[in-house]
C-alpha cells in the first residue's frame, strides 16, 4: 500500500494501460462471438437503434454506433489531447532530445505501413483506407509489454509511450485533412471562436469545469455540422484547459497549517453528527485549498482517464469489433492481406529503419536501459493497432460494408501478429533485469 502512494504519475498511468488492455480485449472478442453467435441480429438492433432528441424543428437522433464514435470517442480525444499537451510541456517529449528518438521511429511507423499499403492495394475503391495502419494501440501495446515484467525496462514504456503520443497527433491530422467531407467553415470558425473565448476564461479569468462542459456541448455540435469529424473538437478543447497551479505547494504547506490549527481548536467541542458552522468552514477552506494546488489538467486527465481506460474504449470496441465472419459472406481478401502485411511489415520496417538510421548519424540516442534489440520488440508491437485503426477505417468506409468489415478483419488479425512477435522477441532476447 505504502508503495503504490509513490508510484510515478507515468507508472500509474502504465498500471492502468495495462488492465486496460485487458478488457479492451476481453471486449473485442465479446464483440466477435457476439456477431457470430445465434443473437447476431440482437448485436446489429442495438447498435442501429436510434436515440436523441428533438425540439421543434431541430432534431438530433442518431444510431447508438454514431453516438459511440462520434460522442464517446470525444472525449477519448480529449484525454489525448491533455496527454499531448502534458507531455509537450512538462513530460516526456518536452524537449527535443527527449523526442527526436521516439519522433523518428514514429514517422518510420507512420510513413513505411502508408506506403507499403499503397503499394499492395491494386483497388481504386479501397485506396482511400491508407491511413489504417499507421496507428498504433497504447493501450493494447502496454498491456502486452506488461506481461514481460521486469525483463522489461521501464525507460522502454515510456520510449513506447511517447511513440505512441506522437503517432496520435499524426492520426489526429489525417483525420482531420483526409477523413473528412463537405467542410462547412464557417462552422469551424464559430467553433474556434468558442474555443478561444473558453481559453480566455480558463486563463485569464477563473477555470470552470461547469462552463467548460456547456462551452464544450456546443464546440462539439458546431464541429458535428462542419464536417470535420467531432471528435477533432476533443484535441481543441484540451489546449483551454490550464496546467498552471493557482498557488505554490510550500504556500499549500503554510495554509494547511493554519487550517490544520483551526480544526484542533474547535474539534474537541462538537460531538454531533453534522458540523458545526466553524468546522464546515474549515472543511470548505480545505476544499478551496486542495483545488488551488492542483493543476486543472492534471485533474481532469487523473479523472477521465479511468473513464477512457475502463469504459469508452471497451464500449468502442465491443461496438466496432463484431464483424459477422460468414464464409459465404462477401470479403475483400486482397484488402486483408493488404491491411496485415501493412501493419505488421510496415510498422516493423519504418521502426526499425528509422530508429538504427537516427541513431547511425547520432542524431538521437538509445534511452538509459534501452537496448539495440529491444527496438526490433517495439517495431513488431507497434504494428497493434485496434482503435485508431478501426476509427480511421469507419471512416474511410463508411459507403463499403465489404471493405469496412474486410478492413476490421485484417486489423485484428495483424494485431494479433504484430502482439505476438513483438512479444516472442522480447521474451526471447531480454533477461531479467535485477531490482
Amino acid at each position: 500500500m505504502i508503495k503504490n502512494l509513490f508510484l510515478t504519475p507515468f507508472q500509474k498511468f502504465v498500471k492502468t494501460e495495462n488492465s486496460a488492455g485487458i478488457i479492451l480485449f476481453a471486449s473485442a472478442v465479446f464483440a466477435l462471438i457476439w456477431a457470430n453467435s445465434d443473437f447476431a441480429d440482437s448485436y446489429g438492433n442495438f447498435l442501429n437503434f436510434k436515440i436523441g432528441f428533438s425540439f421543434q424543428d431541430f432534431e438530433l437522433k442518431k444510431p447508438i454506433f454514431l453516438w459511440i464514435n462520434d460522442g464517446l470517442m470525444t472525449i477519448f480525444f480529449f484525454v489525448i489531447g491533455l496527454e499531448l499537451k502534458r507531455e509537450l510541456l512538462i513530460g516526456e517529449i518536452n524537449t527535443l532530445k527527449k523526442a527526436s528518438f521516439p519522433f523518428f521511429a514514429a514517422l518510420g511507423g507512420i510513413l513505411f505501413p502508408i506506403v507499403l499499403f499503397l503499394l499492395l492495394n491494386k483497388n481504386p475503391e479501397t485506396s482511400h483506407g491508407w491511413g489504417i495502419p499507421m496507428a498504433t494501440d497504447i493501450a493494447f501495446a502496454l498491456a502486452i509489454l506488461s506481461t514481460l515484467g521486469k525483463r522489461i525496462p521501464l525507460n522502454i514504456k515510456i520510449f513506447l509511450t511517447a511513440f505512441a503520443i506522437i503517432d496520435d497527433i499524426a492520426g489526429v491530422i489525417v483525420i482531420a485533412a483526409f477523413y473528412s467531407s463537405g467542410i462547412q467553415w464557417i462552422y469551424i470558425l464559430y467553433g474556434l471562436i468558442l474555443i478561444a473565448v473558453l481559453a480566455f476564461i480558463n486563463y485569464k479569468i477563473k477555470y470552470s469545469l461547469e462552463i467548460g462542459l456547456l462551452f464544450g456541448i456546443f464546440i462539439w455540435f458546431l464541429f458535428y455540422k462542419s464536417g470535420i469529424h467531432p471528435t477533432v473538437a476533443g484535441i481543441l478543447l484540451a489546449v483551454t484547459i490550464p496546467i498552471k497551479r493557482k498557488i505554490k505547494f510550500k504556500t499549500f504547506s503554510e495554509y494547511l497549517k493554519i487550517i490544520s490549527n483551526d480544526v484542533n481548536k474547535i474539534s474537541a467541542g462538537n460531538k454531533k453528527h453534522i458540523l458545526s458552522k466553524k468546522e464546515l468552514k474549515c472543511v470548505n477552506n480545505l476544499n478551496n485549498l486542495s483545488s488551488s494546488v492542483r493543476s486543472p489538467l492534471q485533474q481532469l486527465e487523473h479523472k477521465l482517464h479511468k473513464i477512457n481506460a475502463y469504459f469508452i474504449l471497451p464500449i468502442f470496441a465491443l461496438a466496432n469489433a463484431g464483424v459477422a465472419v460468414n464464409l459465404n459472406a462477401s470479403f475483400d481478401t486482397s484488402l486483408i492481406i493488404t491491411i496485415i502485411i501493412s501493419m505488421f511489415g510496415g510498422k516493423f520496417i519504418g521502426v526499425t529503419i528509422f530508429s538504427f538510421l537516427s541513431l547511425k548519424f547520432k542524431i538521437t540516442e538509445l534511452p538509459v536501459g534501452v537496448k539495440p534489440f529491444h527496438i526490433f520488440g517495439i517495431a513488431a508491437i507497434a504494428g497493434v493497432g485496434f482503435t485508431m485503426s478501426i476509427f480511421i477505417n469507419n471512416l474511410a468506409f463508411i459507403d463499403n460494408l465489404t471493405a469496412m468489415n474486410s478492413s476490421k478483419i485484417g486489423i485484428i488479425i495483424g494485431s494479433i501478429i504484430s502482439g505476438l512477435v513483438g512479444f516472442i522477441i522480447l521474451r526471447v532476447l531480454s533477461k531479467k533485469e535485477n531490482t
